[in-house]
């Protein structure tokens, strides 16, 4: 059988072709032979490279958990200033009732002083004493005579009682025109029954013999005669 004959032609593509095939095939040799030598270990760190890098998220995925944060912050900013107010009504409550109490308590003292007053401005005043002799009767009837409008002094009342009676109560004048007439003159300032009758002073005893109610009348008997029991000085 005669030998194939190559041209020249010919013989370059089949050497391209087989170079392409044997190449095709040698890189995929290498690439599973590379494989296959790679250390399970490499794989791992490959693996964890892969995990540990960095994870990126959109604003999208962010904003539903950015939104909760802002909604809690704005509940807890909205508790704190219910809580706030709350506390400050509690207070101004607590301070009106205190005032109101301040001013209950001013009101009812204010009312029991004012009670005290009136009980204080009722209560009568205690008896006024006199000690049982001249100066005594002097004192007590020149109280009366103030309160009537009786004028006359402690004076004038002892110098006429003294030149009357000697400021003997129940001296009694038996011997003059008087008691001719059957009316003699009485007591520390020698007055006539119907003298002393018509200038009885009322709230003293009704006897001439009474030495208070004697000098009273007297006296009140010489502001209607003389003006007052201090222009006498001498039988009146």
């Amino acid at each position: 059988m005669p030998k194939q004959q190559n041209t020249p032609g010919h013989s370059r593509a089949l050497t391209k072709t087989h170079k392409l095939s044997i190449a095709g095939v040698a890189t995929l040799g290498a690439a599973a032979l590379a494989f296959s030598l790679v250390p399970g270990n490499t794989q791992q760190a490959s693996a964890d490279s892969v995990s540990a890098a960095p994870v990126a998220f959109s604003a999208e995925q962010l904003k539903p958990a950015t939104a909760g944060l802002s909604g809690q912050l704005a509940d807890a900013q909205a508790a704190a200033a219910k809580k706030k107010a709350a506390d400050a009504a509690a207070a101004k409550k607590a301070a009106e009732a205190a005032a109101k109490k301040k001013a209950e308590d001013a009101r009812k003292a204010k009312e029991a002083a004012s009670r005290s007053a009136k009980r204080a401005a009722v209560k009568p005043a205690a008896a006024k004493t006199y000690p049982n002799n001249l100066d005594g009767w002097i004192r007590e009837s020149l109280d009366i005579m103030k309160k009537r409008g009786i004028p006359g002094t402690y004076d004038g009342l002892h110098r006429n009682i003294i030149r009357e009676s000697a400021g003997d109560p129940n001296a009694i004048n038996n011997w003059d025109i008087n008691a001719i007439n059957g009316v003699p003159s009485i007591g520390l300032l020698q007055v006539i029954k119907p003298t002393f009758d018509a200038y009885h002073v009322a709230g003293t005893p009704k006897s001439q013999y009474d030495p208070v109610a004697n000098i009273t009348a007297a006296a009140n008997y010489a502001a209607d005669r003389y003006g007052s029991i201090d222009n006498v000085n001498s039988a009146y």
